[in-house]
């Protein structure tokens, strides 16, 4: 049975009308995504938030009449409110009130799937709910005790505080066991020279359909938003042979709850450790503009901004009209299509030629795994076998920091 919504939002002065229709439509995708049914949204322009009601006393008056009058089961708010402004609406309107924040840590919840996944979105509840548990909280905690303070609900306050912290911190150091297994797993791949390409981009832009099309796995797949919440990786060769693994990220949004973005520090770091990014954009997407611009707001929060990266402008499929990309490296594709697949991996190739070593070398017959590994781990535009010189001539490009590098330069020299 899906809950029947209303949205609420206040429009300041400061805040383009473009970006606050683009919020509130987000929003109401995110209500949709959580399965709720959005029956009217309630905006207000405001010089500033009511700092007790978030909207002013009238509008507040008109929304308990549409909660009455459509039979509301709960109330969204498109900003974060404070615990005081969320308790004294849910006492106006009498049902309940929750704010975008609550709401995305809703979704996630419902879509983390592994054992880390849950415990990133459990510390963030938990982190958010801390100074919205209602009572007399600071005061209580000063007082310890005192006429008035002891009743029953107030001593459940502070053992529910209690609680919380306490489970706060045995997440935490869970946490912290599946981080330092991680940055085991990728020092692993570091070790073994293994070349990672992270796709990142905005909730919804196709990230996973071209994830599962391009590695032809099951990563979950669907017109949501956040679909993707757990990393996935796997191996993909590049045109010429190069090995790559390929990890499929958790998409950014904006106005993403900042305990959200310390929960699942862990799993963007999948992002920071990566030679290269897939930058995925959806460029049916109206507001595709300022979702590119937090994307790469997060990249320099995350300090992967530097990284060298391709920007693929996804759903080409449903453009309405000719599409000018903003940003360059860039190409314009269909996930669906394998023709623009194999386009995006050629184009992540000339990138590379462009950035690497130029190399040419001359191998023994006898040093065949030698051979094998450059064609996995460097990008070898030529081989063939020199009769006269009774050996592989190889050339290509190569990472500057790749201990491959001297290998082939001490062959080369030996010629």
């Amino acid at each position: 049975m899906q809950e029947k919504v209303l949205i609420i939002a206040v429009r300041q002065p400061r805040q383009e009308e473009e970006r606050f229709q683009s919020s509130l439509s987000e929003l109401q995708s995110l209500t949709e995504t959580a399965q709720g049914n959005v029956l009217k949204i309630i905006t207000q322009n405001r010089e500033k938030i009511h700092p007790a009601l978030y909207m002013g006393e009238g509008k507040v008056q008109e929304l308990t009449e549409i909660v009455e009058e459509w039979e509301i089961d709960l109330v969204i708010s498109n900003d974060e409110l404070s615990p005081s402004q969320a308790k004294n609406l849910g006492e106006r309107l009498g049902v309940r009130i929750i704010d975008r924040s609550q709401l995305i840590l809703d979704i996630f919840a419902k879509r983390a799937n592994t054992k880390e996944g849950k415990l990133q979105v459990e510390l963030a509840q938990l982190e958010y709910m801390l100074p919205r548990l209602y009572g007399q909280g600071k005061s209580l905690s000063r007082l310890a005790g005192g006429i008035g303070t002891r009743g029953p609900g107030e001593t459940k306050l502070e053992s529910d505080r209690r609680h919380i912290r306490r489970r706060i911190d045995e997440i935490k150091a869970k946490l912290q066991a599946v981080v330092n297994q991680r940055a085991q797993y990728r020092s692993r791949r570091k070790e073994n020279r293994a070349f990672q390409i992270a796709i990142v981009g905005y909730t919804n832009a196709g990230k996973s359909t071209f994830f599962n099309r391009i590695t032809k796995s099951e990563s979950l797949e669907e017109n949501q938003l956040f679909a993707t919440l757990d990393p996935m990786t796997r191996q993909i060769q590049l045109p010429s042979g190069f090995a790559a693994l390929i990890t499929d990220t958790v998409g950014f949004i904006q106005d993403l709850p900042t305990t959200l973005i310390a929960a699942f520090r862990s799993t963007l770091e999948e992002v920071t450790e990566a030679d290269f990014i897939l930058h995925m954009v959806d460029a049916s997407h109206p507001d595709l503009e300022n979702h590119q611009k937090t994307v790469t707001k997060l990249l320099e929060d995350l300090g992967a901004e530097k990284l060298p990266m391709l920007t693929v402008y996804n759903k080409k499929d449903i453009l309405q009209e000719d599409f000018i990309p903003s940003v360059h490296p860039s190409m314009t594709i269909s996930a669906h299509d394998p023709i623009d697949l194999k386009r995006v991996l050629h184009e992540v190739e000339q990138i590379l030629i462009e950035q690497w070593e130029a190399y040419q070398t001359l191998l023994p017959p006898d040093e065949g795994k030698l051979l094998q590994t450059l064609r996995r781990r460097t990008i070898m535009t030529d081989r063939y076998f020199d009769e006269e010189r009774d050996g592989y001539r190889v050339s290509g490009y190569i990472s500057p920091d790749h201990p491959l590098k001297y290998r082939v330069k001490e062959q080369h020299e030996r010629e």
